[in-house]
């Protein structure tokens, strides 16, 4: 496939950011040659707090993300967390996304299979990229084969992540197209006051990195003000930020004749 970004707020949070965001990325993708996925979790179930933020609805949620697809022109994906959701969200989105934590969960990886649509499956931080081999396979023996496979680190410690430089290649021997998660890759988990940390400074250090090591698309979670935004805060790419790396990463890619 095309270089692929799938880009969004961490949460659909209202019905006017998700859309300028939407808007702004698109516009920065048809410039660059890049195909473009809208991201947006309709509901987030893995918070640390019982007093986190986790939607504004389902329906609501997803009704948004339909209609951002359709305004816009673009795909959507929105991620799952167990196997009842996937017929759901079937209806609403183009793709689904399993969370990274979820990525051995048989039912759920069937179950997104089943429905026919695009499959995005975030490598465990406990897993290696060899490991990833039995997600897909999962997926796979449904019949659908627009299987995809997302590295986001590997835990160190109790509150760290690492990236693995030789994760992207080691991911390709599966022979479906590898997503690098350039947000979530930058998370401090585990923090004491039950919010995730992160240092959005390494973002474009991540994103070029795995440009030049041949990863097919990247995974950014990106707001206009993350400081006010609603999940993961302290992890999302501020929005004036996007062109610039996407300009780098493109760069990269036609020296290297990708």
């Amino acid at each position: 496939m095309s270089f692929t970004l799938i880009a969004g707020p961490c949460a659909i949070e209202n019905e006017e950011t998700p859309r300028l965001i939407a808007k702004e990325v698109k516009a920065i993708c048809d410039d660059l040659g890049i195909r473009y996925i809208f991201k947006g979790s309709y509901r987030k179930a893995n918070r640390s707090r019982l007093d986190s933020f986790t939607g504004i609805g389902d329906e609501k949620a997803l009704g948004i993300l339909k209609s951002i697809g359709e305004e816009f022109g673009i795909d959507t994906i929105t991620d799952i967390h167990e196997s009842h959701e996937a017929e759901l969200a079937a209806k609403y989105v183009d793709h689904l996304q399993i969370p990274a934590f979820l990525c051995r969960q048989t039912e759920l990886l069937i179950a997104a299979g089943n429905t026919g649509k695009g499959v995005n499956i975030k490598k465990g931080q406990f897993l290696s990229p060899e490991a990833m081999s039995f997600p897909v396979e999962k997926v796979q023996s449904t019949g659908n084969k627009n299987v995809w496979v997302c590295e986001r680190g590997v835990s160190f410690g109790y509150s760290d992540l690492i990236v693995d430089a030789t994760s992207i290649h080691r991911l390709k021997s599966h022979g479906v197209p590898v997503i690098m998660d350039c947000t979530h890759s930058v998370q401090k988990p585990n923090k004491t006051e039950g919010v995730t940390g992160g240092d959005p400074s390494m973002i474009e250090t991540i994103a070029l990195s795995a440009a030049a090591t041949g990863a097919d698309g990247f995974f950014i979670e990106t707001h206009p003000d993350p400081k006010t935004a609603k999940s993961d805060p302290h992890t999302m790419l501020q929005l004036d930020k996007l062109r610039g790396i996407l300009e780098k990463t493109m760069a990269i890619r036609k020296a290297l004749n990708l």
